[in-house]
């Protein structure tokens, strides 16, 4: 086994412990509380995560079940031009013109997100409809 690969040598000993750790645990009902408090904390994380991936996902379903005629429209024109666009343009000037726009200056972005980004982020998703 290598550690080094693994990062088993930078664990930090209150992790070793609680791996090597008998399952009644042997321990103080504090250091089980720690250990449950820093569980929580992380499924915590991993749920808020989750949760923006399934708003995203929520705002990709209203574009594409045709419920908004504004963001249909929108959506419709813009597989019309890119199937248009990619039908004609080599495979070869797509790959560099995006490779150019990515890799650009910092000086020549924008602080303001682009306008796609800013109309699917505008869609409605579920959790906006909770309140």
């Amino acid at each position: 086994m290598d550690t080094r690969l693994s990062h088993a040598d930078s664990a930090h000993p209150d992790e070793l412990d609680e791996e090597f750790d008998t399952f009644p645990t042997s321990r103080p009902s504090d250091i089980v509380r720690m250990r449950y408090d820093r569980l929580r904390s992380i499924a915590g994380r991993i749920q808020t995560v989750v949760g923006d991936l399934a708003t995203q996902g929520e705002r990709l379903q209203s574009l594409l079940s045709w419920r908004d005629p504004r963001a249909t429209a929108l959506f419709v024109l813009f597989c019309l031009i890119a199937a248009v666009i990619l039908y004609v343009t080599p495979f070869q000037v797509i790959a560099l013109c995006i490779g150019i726009y990515v890799l650009r200056h910092p000086r020549f972005r924008y602080k303001l997100p682009s306008v796609p980004l800013n109309f699917f982020r505008r869609l409605p998703a579920r959790t906006d409809c909770m309140l």
